[in-house]
Parts: structure tokens; sequence; C-alpha cells
């Protein structure tokens, strides 16, 4: 199942957290991370007083169900410090959201696919288009489409990662 998932942080050290992010990935079991984008700084969502965020997109190919993927997710945010707290969209050591599941659509307590606020997040969209130009969402939208809608705000590329990793 190809399956994309965006990266976010702003608290210790996120460009740091993003790449250990990454390499974690590389890790889950029965997946291979296919590509990656580059990274990006974004201004926050919600609370204005909080630092900017390092965000990016990865491409997987995994064996795992959603929400073993989800499981798997959440146990890489706890090892890098995340702690969930009541505040919506405060400060965070780690952000891994899966923004899409192969062509499926899953609408369950735990889990929405595709993740309900990409098709209006400039910090998903434009490095998932980075990597996947040609994405149709299950309801056939274009990610070309999203785009165009898609104020860039004050987001920016900050570095070049490698778009794709070595399989052997």
């Amino acid at each position: 199942m190809l399956s994309y998932i965006a990266i976010g942080s702003n608290q210790k050290h996120p460009i740091q957290q993003a790449k250990k992010a990454i390499e974690a990935l590389k890790g889950l079991p029965n997946t291979q991370l296919l590509k990656c984008s580059s990274l990006y700084c974004s201004r926050p969502m919600g609370p204005q007083n909080q630092p900017d965020y390092i965000n990016a997109v990865v491409e997987l190919d995994t064996q795992l169900s959603a929400l073993h993927l989800l499981d798997e997710l959440q146990k890489i945010e706890q090892n890098q410090g995340r702690e969930r707290k009541a505040l919506r969209w405060g400060p965070r050591t780690l952000d891994l959201d899966i923004i899409l599941y192969a062509d499926h659509s899953i609408n369950t307590s735990r889990l929405t696919i595709p993740h309900y606020g990409m098709k209006t997040r400039e910090f998903v969209l434009y490095p998932l288009f980075e990597i996947a130009p040609e994405i149709k969402l299950p309801d056939t939208t274009l990610l070309s489409q999203l785009i165009t809608l898609c104020d860039k705000k004050e987001l920016t590329k900050i570095s070049d990662a490698d778009h794709t990793y070595n399989t052997d």
C-alpha cells in the first residue's frame, strides 16, 4: 500500500526531530520508505505564540494495515518525546499523520483518511506535490487542482532531503 505521512515539529530542535523521524520511518516493519520531500518551514496553526514548524512528507510502501501503521507512528512520536495535550494545534516535538493510505477512505474514531485537513494545509500539499504530483485522492480530486487553490502563505523550503532511498 502506498501511503503518505506528514511530518511536523516545532520543539526540541525541529529539524533534527524531522530527520530522526525519517530515519525511524525507514525502520518500520514490512515497510519501505520510497521518497522524502524537502524540509519546509511554516507558521503554526492555531496559537501564534509558538515557534514555526518544520514539515515534510514521505512516501511509504507498506504491508501494515492503516491502524497498525498508526500505532507504529504513535510509537515513533512517543519515542521522540511527544506529549499529547488538550491544547489543539499547540507546540510538539513530533507530529506524524497518515494523509493518504492507497486509495482508501477510512473514517473511524481513531483514524480519518484522507487526513481531514490535508486539502487546505499548504505545509502538507506542497511537500506532497514535490514527491507525488500525479496523486488522485479517493474522491478523485487531483493534487494538482488542490495546489492551485491553496495559498503557499509563508511556507518556505529550507533544505532538500534525499528524495529517493536506496532499496537494497
